[in-house]
């Protein structure tokens, strides 16, 4: 259910780069909203230069769409478990249909990428979260239409945040690390906005007395919409399908998407940079998801105030994203990601140990500020030491590991929570931080690539 971004066995394959420089810098004089300039006169490279920009932007805007849906789940959880009656070992069911929403998009695209191209790819994507959000839009439906609704959400999330990600590590002429900083960023507005919409819907009574927290859904319906228009537009000289192989072996798509997701699960790097997004989406999730439950249960918090928590944690995550990369890559992403760790478990610390609710709010924003650039540096990295035939398939696969944390740490937390209590989230986040931090260190520092 979070972003991260972006999430499926993609087997296009960029244009290879002759060094990770050209990933990751650009001249001083550049800022990141430029590309490379056309000739004077040359209104043909102008047009290419406008369409860039405007993938670079639907490519953001979907991960918008992704954060508002992921940003309001720890506002509405509460309003869930009471309207539904259920414990929050129940709810955790929201985070299991997220994860199964990621892997079978990372199963059914490894054949669907040999067909379709990036346009399509984008725009199918945006189409199964609308349908996603149209289905929840409605009075109180039932609770596994409501579960079945996060697997439809995250199959589009995946296709989508993967696409998006791989566009924009491959595109030459960027400063990489700064666009992918912002499309990140971009996700963390959308779960900064969602409390802001979700909480005051939600804490409105109808006239019998009862929550209408599923009226949040017709938001991201109407945003959803808007993705899929984008998509269309600008992603419309790819929106194809590919002829098949002239091949006399007929298997012989299959067997390429099967040779590259070999080379892909052998290559020791990739299994390395997946434990650290197993890890980090971990803590991310949990935190954004379980602590308007946990202040209002254990702190003693008002309900209709803490549901703005999570936004703190967004808007720390959100100016991370925007201040911190270019800090992050001129000291160094092995150094300075792993200070963040530190002063992330700090904050962490701060928030359980300091039993005051405003403290904890701002150690919330704190500890999001700092988790914020992990995200967009570690998928820089990726990409610097990743082989280049492997690279999109390499990034699925990551993202998909990175949603087997994600789902499953808050799924432990809620399980756990319905025996000894909601506290239990502490010492859990504690625990993934600093798994967060020694995972990294085992991360291959990045090298040139050579052609």
């Amino acid at each position: 259910m979070s972003r991260t971004a972006t999430t499926t066995f993609t087997v296009h394959s960029p244009p290879r780069l002759e060094s990770d420089a050209e990933l990751t810098t650009v001249p001083a004089s550049r800022t990141m909203f430029q590309v490379d300039d056309p000739p004077v006169g040359d209104e043909q490279a102008a047009g290419l230069c406008k369409k860039t920009l405007l993938k670079l932007f639907s490519a953001a805007f979907s991960f918008f769409v992704s954060g508002v849906n992921d940003g309001s789940i720890g506002a509405l959880i509460p309003y869930i478990i009471r309207s539904y009656g259920i414990t929050t070992a129940i709810v955790s069911a929201l985070y299991a249909a997220s994860f199964l929403g990621w892997l079978s998009a990372a199963i059914s695209s490894t054949h669907l990428s040999q067909r379709l191209d990036l346009g399509a790819m984008m725009v199918i994507g945006a189409a199964f979260q609308v349908a996603a959000h149209a289905l929840r839009a409605w009075p109180t439906p039932p609770f596994w239409l409501f579960i079945f609704t996060f697997w439809l959400a995250s199959i589009g999330q995946a296709f989508q945040d993967t696409q998006a990600n791989t566009y924009v590590a491959s595109e030459k002429g960027l400063a990489v690390h700064r666009w992918l900083g912002f499309i990140h960023a971009m996700y963390m507005a959308g779960c900064l906005v969602a409390p802001f919409a979700a909480s005051p819907i939600a804490s409105s009574s109808s006239q019998e007395g009862f929550s209408q927290w599923y009226l949040f859904y017709a938001v991201p319906l109407g945003l959803g919409f808007a993705n899929l228009a984008l998509a269309m537009v600008a992603f419309k000289d790819s929106f194809r399908c590919r002829p098949r192989a002239q091949d006399p072996d007929a298997t012989s798509v299959e067997k390429s998407a099967r040779t590259l997701i070999k080379e892909t699960l052998t290559t020791r790097s990739v299994w390395l940079l997946s434990l650290f997004f197993f890890f980090y989406l971990g803590v991310s999730v949990t935190a954004g998801g379980w602590v308007v439950e946990y202040l209002v249960d254990v702190r003693n918090g008002d309900l209709s105030q803490m549901g703005y928590v999570p936004a703190g944690f967004s808007g720390g995550c959100l100016l991370g994203r925007l201040l911190l990369p270019d800090p992050t890559h001129k000291w160094g992403e092995r150094r300075m990601v792993f200070l963040y760790c530190l002063l992330c478990l700090g904050f962490q610390l701060l928030f359980w140990l300091v039993p005051n609710i405003v403290a904890a709010s701002v150690a919330v924003s704190f500890l999001g500020f700092f988790l914020g650039p992990l995200f967009a540096t570690a998928i820089s990295v990726g990409t610097c030491i990743f082989p280049s035939d492997i690279n999109p398939t390499a990034l699925s696969f990551v993202f998909v590991f990175a949603q087997v944390g994600g789902s499953l740490f808050p799924i432990i937390t809620g399980v756990l929570g319905a025996y000894v209590g909601v506290s239990v989230m502490q010492p859990v986040l504690v625990a993934l931080i600093t798994a967060t931090a020694i995972s990294w260190l085992l991360v291959p520092q990045s090298q040139p690539k050579e052609e």
